[in-house]
């Protein structure tokens, strides 16, 4: 596939070197009731030189249909977030790789921050605003950004973005079924603390709407303390789904 207009070198890119801008990567499963209100927004990063893939984990409803037309690659993976974008990163052809959620959207100046960015760090991610109807959710977001602040540990759900090299260097994503992002982010730490940017994407709450704010808070709590004691993602996530 040839460059979109818009690609172009970076200094931590290597010179000379066309490809897109960035390549953003948003895995998907059964999210055909949001997937194009998610994609349409990026469609002028796209124009930009931003490159959007979206790696389906195997739906049963109409996603990969909904979104192939928003997308410049759509792959279709074994489920599981943390291969799906394995799985996207190896098919990138810029030097940097965003992670986006389905659920989550950007602030208007992504791209110049995770360029500006990624002249100093080799990752980062953005602080966080929560969207729904829990009134704690405000108090939650504020939470979250801080404790990311004082560990050098981002989620998901803040937007992981990475020089490619440093992302093959720590191995990608782990493959497991649950604090994927986690492992990463103190695999990356090693490397370098992250960029964190106090721009901030906005992202569902319907965890914390669903479950009740202070029960999810000691749930998610809970199952970190249990990861860093060293438990199995593969348990915890039993766990997790069974809380659910």
């Amino acid at each position: 596939m040839p460059p979109r207009p818009g690609g172009r070198s970076l200094p931590w890119a290597n010179p000379g070197a066309e490809a897109p801008t960035l390549s953003l990567i948003m895995p998907m499963l059964n999210e055909a009731a949001g997937i194009q209100a998610a994609l349409a927004p990026l469609q002028g990063l796209r124009d930009a030189g931003t490159e959007i893939i979206v790696v389906d984990g195997g739906s049963h409803d109409n996603s990969v249909a909904l979104a192939a037309p928003l997308a410049d690659t759509l792959l279709v993976s074994d489920p599981g977030r943390a291969r799906q974008m394995n799985l996207g990163a190896e098919h990138a052809r810029a030097a940097a790789l965003v992670f986006l959620h389905a659920d989550t959207r950007l602030p208007a100046d992504a791209v110049e921050h995770i360029t500006q960015a990624l002249t100093t760090h080799c990752w980062g991610r953005f602080d966080i605003h929560l969207e729904g109807h829990s009134r704690w959710l405000p108090m939650i977001s504020r939470m979250m950004n801080l404790r990311s602040r004082l560990t050098g540990i981002a989620t998901g759900d803040q937007c992981l973005f990475i020089r490619r090299t440093t992302f093959a260097a720590v191995g990608g994503f782990p493959d497991q079924p649950l604090m994927e992002d986690i492992e990463l982010s103190q695999r990356l730490k090693r490397q370098q603390r992250p960029a964190c940017i106090s721009a901030k994407v906005v992202s569902s709450g319907r965890r914390w709407d669903k479950g009740g704010a202070w029960p999810t808070i000691y749930l998610m709590w809970r199952l970190r303390y249990r990861y860093w004691r060293g438990e199995s993602a593969h348990q915890l996530v039993k766990d997790y789904h069974h809380a659910r």
